[in-house]
């Protein structure tokens, strides 16, 4: 007898300890194991296509490299934060938030604040980087609190051009062409994921589509369009940086020619810790190297949307899309520059390339995914678990809720 009550209290205490880790192991792990990697991978390549211009600017090799550590430092404090701040909250700060994004917007456009550069505070702050961050989340609150009404033209289109617009055209005004059509790109997939009617998604990317011609002739960037087409004729057309990137591409071969052994970040690669980091990799690692590197852009969208669908809300399924499309955009846009497969846009590679604005964004979206994921670790108990062949699919027909109403259908008829 005594030993039975010896052994029964040493089984409980076990179970709690289980229960305490299984508490402790909610992050979705192998989500936080792919932004490490990528993490890991950006800092070594911000110090090897670095040290020899920091040591130049400052007298020391590791000052650029240390400043990014920093940003990777705070962005991985704002991510832990998020992971456990409830995101419904972000419905209350949704408004103020993109109040001072706007601000930040117009602010830039003064020339004390340094428009040519389109940066702030020395050049680590960019606000249209935030810009893409704050978009999502705006939009996701709105067309979370309009999905009854979401595919009325007056008052569920109209209003969403009119954000994405006034958004749109204070970058415009810097002006930043690719930040212009990656909003209007945002703007487009979370209508579409939140049930949006497709011809007027349709419309949208017409829109966005013209918008961004007049980016382009405003900006007086014609000339990328026009040397980028030269280039898939000849490659000593193309432009500077695209011939550099090739060329460090080819260098790299099928294993590349080392870590730290690039030369074409030493010979003219403009931007190679920042814009054209992705060559400098190639080179140093070759085709394996950067195979890796996409790999984890693809487990990352993977993982996402995985998230996205098994979100607990609409809310939840939308900020998941938003952020995990977001950045593989980004990255999709880099490293299709280096590749010569689109003209050249100047967008960060996410999680790799220097830059304080870049990293720290990425991190917050890396931090509500966490959160979100958690949500469903948490509704998993509760509600039974809905499978389904696509995330896509998922999020557009099986949100939780009824889809938006429409003549001839009431409430309890879409209810039976």
């Amino acid at each position: 007898m005594g030993q039975t009550t010896f052994v029964k209290p040493g089984r409980k205490t076990q179970g709690n300890t289980k229960k305490k880790s299984l508490r402790a192991s909610r992050v979705d792990l192998p989500f936080v194991l792919i932004v490490i990697c990528l993490i890991a991978i950006g800092l070594l390549a911000v110090y090897s296509t670095s040290w020899v211009y920091s040591e130049v600017q400052t007298g020391s090799p590791h000052t650029i490299a240390a400043r990014q550590i920093l940003w990777v430092v705070l962005g991985i404090g704002v991510a832990a934060f998020l992971t456990y701040y409830d995101y419904h909250k972000l419905k209350d700060w949704s408004v103020i938030i993109m109040g001072i994004t706007l601000i930040l917007l117009v602010v830039v456009l003064f020339p004390f604040a340094g428009s040519l550069s389109r940066n702030l505070v020395g050049n680590s702050v960019q606000p249209s980087e935030l810009a893409k961050l704050v978009i999502i989340i705006y939009l996701a609150v709105w067309l979370d609190s309009k999905q009854e009404v979401l595919n009325d033209f007056s008052i569920g289109f109209v209003p969403i051009i009119f954000i994405v617009g006034t958004i749109g055209g204070l970058i415009m005004a810097q002006p930043d062409a690719s930040a212009v059509l990656t909003i209007f790109i945002l703007g487009g997939v979370l209508f579409f994921f939140a049930g949006g009617n497709l011809r007027q998604i349709l419309l949208l990317f017409v829109l966005a589509s013209g918008v961004g011609y007049l980016v382009i002739q405003i900006s007086g960037k014609m000339d990328r369009i026009l040397s980028f087409i030269a280039g898939l004729g000849n490659i000593y057309d193309a432009p500077e940086q695209i011939q550099r990137a090739i060329q460090a591409i080819i260098r790299g071969g099928l294993f590349g020619v080392g870590i730290g052994n690039s030369v074409t970040k030493f010979t003219g690669l403009p931007a190679p810790w920042t814009d054209s980091i992705f060559a400098v990799i190639t080179e140093e690692t070759g085709l394996i190297g950067a195979s890796v590197v996409v790999l984890l852009y693809v487990l990352f969208l993977w993982q996402g949307m995985d998230i996205a669908r098994r979100a607990p809300d609409l809310l939840g399924k939308l900020l998941a899309s938003g952020m995990t499309v977001w950045i593989i955009v980004e990255a999709l846009i880099n490293i299709s520059v280096m590749l010569s497969l689109i003209p050249v846009a100047g967008n960060a590679l996410p999680f790799i390339s220097m830059g304080g604005s870049s990293m720290v964004t990425s991190m917050i979206a890396v931090g509500i995914i966490l959160n979100i994921s958690r949500a469903a670790k948490k509704e998993k108990k509760t509600a039974p678990v809905e499978r389904t062949s696509s995330a896509a699919s998922d999020l557009r027909r099986r949100n939780g809720r009824r889809r938006v109403s429409r003549n001839g259908h009431s409430a309890s008829t879409q209810a039976r």
